[in-house]
């Protein structure tokens, strides 16, 4: 009866051998895979933050874009003002008898005009 339970303790310590050894193994996988997950996050972050850093160049370059377009819209338009004053004094001259009067052309009062003109010696002088 002693013999049996001696074989039977021996084959307990042996299958307890085998759990720790089963048990370190899924323990060292454990591990690996959450070091997987915490690096393969880190890589997404990396490439979403690489994705977003896109992303705020190509909408500041498109600000950019928009901001020069009003700009050069803006410097046409007075362009066109002076063009047509020009026409006027032409006209004046005695080179076609009609819109002869400069304040008609323009339309706007002295003041806007004014504002105008400081508003693009400001943007001027910003850039």
């Amino acid at each position: 009866e002693k013999e049996i339970w001696n074989r039977e303790k021996l084959s307990l310590q042996k299958s307890l051998k085998q759990a720790d050894a089963e048990l370190s193994k899924l323990r060292a996988e454990l591990r690996s895979e959450a070091f997987l997950r915490e690096l393969g996050s880190d890589t997404e972050n990396a490439v979403l933050r690489r994705i977003y850093g896109k992303y705020l160049r190509a909408e500041s370059f498109r600000k950019a874009l928009i901001y020069q377009k009003k700009y050069l819209l803006l410097l046409l338009g007075g362009f066109q003002e002076c063009e047509e004053a020009t026409l006027a004094l032409i006209a004046r001259m005695g080179g076609q008898p009609s819109y002869t009067d400069l304040e008609i052309i323009t339309h706007h009062s002295k003041g806007f005009t004014r504002f105008r003109s400081a508003v693009r010696v400001s943007i001027a002088i910003s850039r």
